[in-house]
């Protein structure tokens, strides 16, 4: 027989390359830090002090729309994750007024509430409550900072 020479086989390394892991990890820190900041903005509003009664919501949860002091408005949206109402989304004021006579429709005991940056145009908020007057909203609160 003829004697055949031993075959060497590589030396197998047992370690594990984390390199990969750790550029992954780095990337989801950053994206994670980027997207924070955004997601805890809501609607800035510096809103006028005022002595006033605090309401009771606990019956159910009212509809508050808000105008910046740069005349936009928005409307508070039910969050589906949570079942609670968040800062709302930049909409047009007659489609403000169209989703608050479905929401009185459904809820016709539900309060609506308006919130108006200290800076904005006084006749802004005036017009807007008489807007929703005129929409089938019989009564209009203000919200304002208490003292």
């Amino acid at each position: 027989m003829i004697a055949l020479p031993k075959r060497s086989r590589p030396q197998i390394e047992a370690q594990i390359n984390i390199v990969p892991y750790i550029d992954v990890m780095l990337v989801l820190l950053v994206i994670f830090m980027m997207t924070t900041p955004i997601i805890e903005q809501g609607i800035e509003i510096d809103l006028p002090s005022a002595e006033a009664n605090i309401v009771d919501f606990s019956e159910q949860q009212p509809t508050i729309i808000t105008i910046n002091k740069e005349g936009d408005y928005f409307i508070n949206s039910l969050d589906e994750n949570t079942a609670k109402l968040t800062d709302g989304e930049l909409l047009p004021l007659g489609i403000i007024a169209g989703r608050v006579r479905a929401r009185l429709e459904i809820y016709p005991k539900m309060k609506v509430f308006v919130r108006g940056d200290r800076e904005v145009a006084y006749g802004s908020v005036v017009s807007l409550m008489s807007f929703l007057q005129k929409n089938g909203v019989e009564k209009v609160g203000i919200v304002t900072d208490p003292t």
